[in-house]
């Protein structure tokens, strides 16, 4: 946790403790950070040392789950951005991705007299209430997990395209057009629109070779012991599969610790996201490859969007919707792919910078300057993020 913002993360046992916290609460105030600017202008971190920050805003952040270690990435994103921008940030969310729950946590932060709110969307049961807030007056913006009826944009991954990378990546390393046997997927959050997308587009890639058979996708969970039970459990009825695929940030950790614990059953594992957990299974050859979907982007780009619409420095209606791409990262033992002309990493980089918020930060600078700066510029359809 990163001293001088305000951050409450709440679990749904005390849930009651954020109602009450939600109108007061002893935690300190931000610092004060240099002076926000329009999007067309320069960035805010290239502001002379001597101008005035802006006035501090208050703004919630919620996560559909707490604890797992991408989320968190996520959140560290949004932290640097509170602290680039002056934000007072009060972070919360369930433990067990309850919709219900993060529903009532983000009734509470706009009760308290947030002016904005950046939250994931795990359920159409939340469009409604979301719908009201908005006609209120606080705008939203979603990240991450996604439901196309809230009148919000939504920074994320495109889905059912970053699934076909996933899908043809491991693809190529089972055989390419000509590979045989059984790819098995997993889904820790079936029904999630992104989750779905994602199954989808590795389906359309696995598709290219005929004499692949695919099962799934099955429910593997998304608590850590419960993942990898379900993902062994599919092994032990598949020994013969040639490749694991799954779809959320626990799979790679637990796909690799699988393969170390049934050496003399190889298979290929796929997944997604760039934890430490997740590089250090790859690392050791264990697991081959893992897509992240830039979480400093989905944190930290919502914070920026609600404070310059807050601010007046940006005309733009929220309410309107939109998609931005928060770009997918490509990560094996070999290589590193980093979207939007970052600079080139090593895998021994990466790893740092997974270890490190405030390292992940001075190396995303380029991308604060630049696409976020700008985000104004770079809205599209929302039906982009599922093609």
């Amino acid at each position: 946790m990163t001293s001088g913002r305000r951050r409450w993360l709440v679990l749904p046992a005390t849930l009651a403790l954020l109602l009450a916290a939600c109108t007061g609460g002893s935690a300190t105030a931000p610092s004060a950070a240099p002076a926000t600017t329009a999007a067309s202008e320069a960035p805010a971190s290239e502001a002379p040392s001597s101008a005035a920050p802006p006035e501090a805003i208050k703004l919630g952040f919620v996560t559909h789950v707490l604890g797992n270690p991408f989320i968190q990435q996520i959140v560290d994103g949004a932290e640097a951005a509170a602290a680039d921008l002056n934000v007072e940030l009060q972070v919360v969310g369930p433990e067990d991705g309850s919709a219900e729950t993060q529903l009532q946590l983000v009734d509470s932060l706009v009760a308290s007299g947030v002016q904005g709110i950046a939250t994931s969307v795990p359920g159409e049961s939340m469009a409604s209430r979301l719908n009201e807030i908005v006609a209120s007056g606080t705008p939203i913006v979603q990240f991450n997990l996604l439901v196309t009826s809230v009148k919000a944009p939504y920074v994320g991954e495109r889905s059912v395209g970053s699934g076909r990378i996933l899908g043809e990546k491991v693809l190529e390393k089972i055989g390419g057009a000509s590979a045989t046997g059984k790819v098995i997927i997993g889904n820790c959050f079936p029904g999630f629109p992104v989750l779905e997308n994602r199954a989808r587009g590795v389906q359309e890639s696995l598709a290219a070779a005929s004499g692949v058979e695919v099962l799934g996708p099955f429910d593997v969970k998304v608590a850590a012991n419960e993942n990898y039970a379900a993902w062994e459990a599919l092994l032990a009825a598949n020994p013969d599969a040639k490749a694991l695929i799954g779809l959320c940030a626990p799979d790679i950790a637990s796909l690799g610790k699988l393969q170390a614990a049934n050496a003399s059953t190889p298979f290929v594992s796929g997944g997604y996201d760039l934890t430490t957990e997740n590089l250090a299974e790859i690392k050791a050859g264990n697991a081959y490859i893992s897509l992240g979907q830039t979480p400093f982007m989905q944190g930290y780009l919502p914070i920026k969007m609600l404070a310059d619409v807050i601010r007046g420095d940006a005309n733009v209606d929220l309410s309107a919707g939109g998609f931005l791409d928060a770009g997918t990262e490509i990560v094996t033992a070999d290589s590193v792919e980093e979207p939007y002309d970052l600079p080139p990493l090593t895998f021994a980089q990466l790893e740092e910078l997974a270890a490190s918020p405030e390292k992940t930060r001075e190396y995303y600078q380029p991308l604060v300057d630049n696409q976020i700066s700008f985000w104004s510029t770079l809205i599209e359809p929302i039906e982009n993020e599922s093609k």
